[in-house]
């Protein structure tokens, strides 16, 4: 395999969207009103983390509706717009789940084209955030949405709070003799594995977030430092913002809490894994799986019927 092109950046599933936030208008507090009153406005229904979809697997595309009566009672969010068409999310409760046509993001996102993807991740991200800011963090009182659901009020100080972003940094640790470093954490399948990742510390910047972890994790330290690219991760709120970094010590000293298994692997032996069923990569939507095929030189092909997923459960 030829080594990977370190000047082009990765082309990441979720980096995409078409979908034009027009945040200046959630100020107004007559737009989301508005945007429910008009007939050609596509409302999203989302149910925890799964959505209606058409069409088959391969080739699926989300399932939206009309506004209805019902959503003027409901947590709505104002998407933004396409082509002079408003897109709305309505937030329901899990339990009110119950079509077998409905999928989450973790299965759709390559499928979907970029309107669609752009409009599943905000929609998936945005209904974490309110499922997690449903009373006020400086004095516990009920919190309540407005511009377009994009920010809560607090129902006792008046206080706004706004949706929060995670930074995480996630790399390829190639050494000199151009292996690659994989690892798996405690709670994934036996033969799951996949690159080192972690969040950003406050004050931090994304390079010594990436030489940090990998020397918390695995007792590697690394140079050259390079960006990649970055994609959002809503499970529930991360930015992961890729690199690669060349590791200049190769002995390996895991971290007993964070790290049951790490090893260093050549292309061949890495192939050799993959087709025996011995190594489980992590899935093609990641950007884990796009920085291991970056050093890779192309796609990894798994056997037939191979999971998915690197979490046991």
């Amino acid at each position: 395999m030829a080594p990977y092109d370190s000047e082009t950046l990765l082309e990441l599933g979720l980096s995409r969207s078409a979908l034009d936030r027009s945040a200046a208008q959630r100020k107004d507090p007559d737009t989301l009103a508005a945007v429910l009153r008009d007939p050609t406005t596509r409302v999203l229904d989302l149910y925890r983390d799964r959505v209606p979809y058409d069409g088959e697997r391969g080739s699926r595309a989300l399932r939206y509706r009309p506004p209805g009566d019902a959503d003027h009672d409901a947590l709505v969010v104002y998407l933004g717009a396409h082509d002079g068409i408003s897109y709305a999310c309505a937030v329901h409760d899990a339990e009110d789940d119950g079509d077998d046509r409905r999928a989450n993001l973790r299965s759709l996102g390559l499928e979907l084209d970029d309107l669609d993807v752009g409009v599943l991740a905000a929609s998936v991200g945005i209904a974490n955030w309110h499922a997690a800011q449903g009373y006020c963090p400086r004095c516990g009182s009920p919190t309540e949405p407005r511009e377009g659901g994009w920010v809560r009020v607090c129902t006792r100080d008046g206080s706004n709070h706004f949706p929060r972003t995670d930074p995480a940094v996630i790399m390829a640790v190639v050494d000199g003799d151009d292996r690659l470093l994989l690892a798996r954490g405690h709670e994934w399948r036996p033969n799951g594995m996949s690159v080192l990742a972690g969040f950003v510390e406050p004050g931090e910047s994304l390079e010594a977030a990436v030489a940090r972890e990998v020397m918390e994790e695995v007792g590697v330290t690394v140079e050259e430092v390079r960006y990649r690219g970055n994609q959002p991760w809503p499970f529930p709120a991360s930015l992961m913002v890729g690199f690669r970094a060349r590791a200049t010590t190769t002995e390996l000293h895991l971290d007993p809490v964070e790290i049951a298994e790490a090893r260093w692997f050549t292309r061949d032996e890495l192939t050799a894994a993959v087709d025996a069923g011995e190594l489980l990569l992590s899935p093609h939507l990641s950007i884990a799986r796009h920085l291991i095929e970056d050093w890779y030189g192309g796609r990894i092909r798994e056997p037939e019927g191979t999971p998915t997923g690197l979490r046991a459960t």
